[in-house]
């Protein structure tokens, strides 16, 4: 039997009695034992204790790639785990952008197996389609049975209308859930920033936020037609934001997310030609980043990742137009929304997924599995190189600051720190 006892951290959590108050919590075997004021007496193994302690339930990050299977050079999936359990994340769901894709039942078993025993739990989304290549629908039923949560091809935009609405149509009979990333690939032709002033200063190719909201129009069309469920991640756009809020107040099922860089960066940062801020969708300009922040805050945008994506040096340090799109981001995720955000809003942001993708939540009350992000909220510190610990080192948050820090978890009875 193992002991954990957590003193004196302040409970940032809505859906507990405990809400706003500072306690002592017992852990017992996985389990929180105990909650009061002072607990000192209590026997235990292990004493979590530090100042401005502060405790939410465990977060879930619902866009992150670790590369393994094939990438492996970018991340393993053992290394990603302790680097999400290190950035304060309880659970994450694996992008299939993996090789081979992730679109067969045997590869969703082959990430599972990879995951076991770690503190992080990994949740597998299964790809739309045969290899992620748009034309002919992946084994998804097959993929749920086997573990997979929802379904969808990464930052790959399904060009074809009457494919996404089979999908649609087809996962209703066993409740699966469709993730669509919005893009006319038509309207973004050789883009590679936003399409704005930015660009045509530094002579970069833009891409309309047109390109975006059309296909996000496009298929909440579809999903009036057919019905079922819809997630939209990382939108980049005020006009998507609005989009969404009319379709949900027609009631459909339909969810969003958007990246905490979106939220905290605009592309004037892109003044250096720095490949560490190509990303997709582009950073936008600084009125649609503010745009983004309300959506967050009247509650349009569901949820919001880190949409963590390692990749190595070699497609990274390359021509601006060359570089490969993606920043690695669950080790800055609390600290950088933290300079944008209210913490009850990032603790609801950050654990508001589970509820979409149907895992379950763990609330912080006597006799629930303690499943626990720890972070801090007061310190104010400036992200560097040594806090990467990733092995692929493309963070666009280099240099940038940040208030309070993640510290770790403790889920699946273990407890893990980056202390």
């Amino acid at each position: 039997m193992t002991t954990v006892l957590i003193k004196k951290a302040t409970i940032i959590d809505s859906e507990s009695p405990f809400h706003n108050q500072q306690k002592d919590i017992l852990i017992e075997n996985g389990t929180i034992k105990n909650i009061a004021d002072d607990l000192s007496n209590e026997t235990h193994d292990t004493l979590v204790t530090m100042d401005d302690l502060h405790v939410s339930q465990g977060w879930f990050d619902s866009s992150v790639s670790f590369g393994e299977p094939g990438y492996e050079e970018r991340e393993t999936i053992a290394n990603g785990l302790q680097v999400a359990a290190k950035s304060g994340f309880t659970a994450v769901a694996l992008q299939p952008n993996s090789f081979p894709v992730i679109d067969s039942q045997s590869q969703v078993k082959f990430v599972l197996e990879r995951a076991k025993n770690q503190a992080t739990t990994l949740f597998p989304i299964g790809a739309l389609t045969k290899n992620s290549e748009g034309t002919d629908l992946a084994e998804l039923f097959d993929m749920k049975n086997a573990g997979a949560i929802a379904f969808g091809d990464y930052k790959k935009a399904q060009q074809d209308a009457n494919l996404q609405k089979i999908a649609l149509q087809y996962v209703q009979d066993f409740d699966g859930l469709v993730i669509s990333f919005c893009q006319d690939n038509s309207l973004k032709g050789k883009g590679i920033v936003n399409e704005g002033v930015v660009s045509t200063k530094l002579g970069l190719k833009g891409i309309p936020t047109l390109a975006e909201e059309l296909q996000i129009a496009r298929n909440l069309f579809l999903l009036e037609y057919t019905g079922g469920k819809l997630h939209i991640p990382t939108i980049s756009s005020a006009k998507s934001v609005a989009l969404i809020k009319e379709a949900k107040a027609k009631g459909l099922q339909v969810s969003c997310s958007v990246s905490v860089h979106h939220l905290v960066l605009n592309d004037e940062v892109l003044s250096g030609f720095d490949t560490r801020y190509k990303v997709a969708p582009p950073l936008r300009d600084e009125a649609t980043r503010k745009a983004l922040i309300a959506g967050v805050l009247d509650s349009t945008i569901d949820c919001i990742t880190s949409d963590h994506n390692p990749l190595d040096i070699e497609l990274k340090k390359l021509e601006f137009d060359l570089a490969k799109d993606g920043t690695i981001g669950l080790e800055s995720a609390f600290g950088a929304l933290a300079t944008v955000l209210p913490l009850e809003v990032i603790i609801e942001k950050l654990t508001a997924a589970k509820t979409i993708f149907g895992i379950t939540k763990n609330s912080i009350t006597i006799g629930n599995k303690a499943e626990l992000s720890f972070f801090t909220t007061k310190e104010n510190w400036t992200f560097q190189k040594e806090n990467m610990l990733s092995k692929s080192k493309n963070s666009a948050f280099l240099g940038q600051k940040m208030q309070g820090k993640a510290i770790g978890i403790y889920n699946n009875g273990q407890l893990i720190s980056n202390k």
